[in-house]
């Protein structure tokens, strides 16, 4: 279906080659990932394929053509047989949902009546029944590549590529998409997809090569991602008004310690059968509660009270009650908070 013999790729104007001696071959209905760092080479091996580019070195057989001998001119006749998805969507803006899918089969000729068939038949493949009059900025992310996808396999191709086709996408919706990709395979079609997309690779299970610096280092039957080296590691950003932050875990930590020292507040009767809030007995725990404090009872009750002084909040500036107040440190400057 699809092979490599010994394909090394150079891009004028660079010294190091993009690929570098690759060798391998994918069978009919397989469903292989291209996996690697960016530059590794993932994509020029789905530019060879689409014949969008040539081998500086080493044949690319794809359908049983060496892409070396085949002309410009039936080039476009070739790709009718190769269906491809991108990132970026690619679709036409001022084109609804079907007009989108049917300009493919425009472009080379099928008749009306085929364009009618095929466009409801694939938009209900992927899931897109009941929105063929919409325009692409009436869909989400998602729907938008579902008519990408729609688009690539409206003339029924033999191979699929797929160049990060979660690249944009949510996680959720990727997961869709997978499944999508998954299912087309499962009809028959080979499927080929370049990704950076290491949970999915993992959990898939399928064919794995891997590109390091344009050499292929590994083709695993049933493989997960592998080195991850390479993956962006998004570091948390600092919050703004952490210092307003840091006030209110001190808060809640001083009730915590209070509860733990009277246990949970319940509603108790009084000796005159007036309801008054009181807590259940429990032994100082914490030091910064007194002894003597903890041992004082309500008369004629089995409770100890445990007096709370309420700070001078009138004495205090409207800058010192909410942790405000200028400092000579600009450094502990507090920022503005959510």
């Amino acid at each position: 279906m699809i092979r490599f013999e010994n394909v090394t790729k150079r891009y004028r104007g660079t010294t190091k080659p993009a690929l570098s001696a690759v060798d391998f071959e994918v069978q009919r209905g397989e469903f292989v990932f291209l996996v690697g760092a960016s530059g590794s080479g993932k994509s020029s091996c789905l530019q060879l394929i689409l014949r969008a580019e040539t081998p500086s070195e080493g044949r690319v057989v794809v359908l049983g053509r060496d892409l070396r001998t085949l002309s410009n001119r039936k080039v476009p006749y070739f790709r009718r047989h190769i269906g491809s998805v991108f990132q970026d969507f690619r679709l036409l803006p001022n084109k609804t949902v079907h007009q989108n899918v049917a300009f493919t089969l425009q472009v080379t000729g099928a008749s009306r009546g085929f364009v009618q068939q095929a466009v409801p038949e694939v938009l209900a493949l992927v899931g897109l029944d009941g929105k063929e009059k919409r325009l692409p900025h009436e869909l989400s992310g998602g729907e938008q590549q579902r008519v990408a996808i729609a688009r690539a396999l409206v003339n029924r191709p033999q191979v699929l590529l797929a160049d990060e086709p979660t690249g944009n996408l949510d996680p959720g919706t990727s997961i869709d998409i997978m499944r999508l990709l998954a299912r087309i395979n499962a009809g028959g079609t080979t499927v080929v997809m370049a990704t950076h997309e290491a949970g999915f690779v993992d959990q898939m299970q399928r064919r794995v090569i891997e590109l390091r610096g344009g050499e292929m280092v590994r083709d695993e039957r049933h493989g997960g991602y592998g080195d991850r080296s390479g993956l962006p590691v998004l570091a948390p950003e600092v919050e703004k008004g952490a210092a307003a932050v840091a006030a209110l875990t001190a808060v809640l930590e001083v009730q915590r310690e209070v509860t733990n020292i009277t246990g949970p507040v319940e509603p108790l009767r009084g000796p005159e059968g007036s309801e008054q809030v009181s807590a259940a007995p429990v032994e100082p725990t914490s030091p910064s509660v007194t002894t003597a404090a903890a041992e004082r009872r309500e008369p004629g009750t089995n409770t100890r009270s445990i007096p709370v002084s309420n700070p001078e909040v009138d004495a205090l500036g409207l800058a010192d009650r909410l942790g405000l107040a200028e400092k000579k440190d600009r450094d502990d400057e507090v920022g503005p908070t959510s």
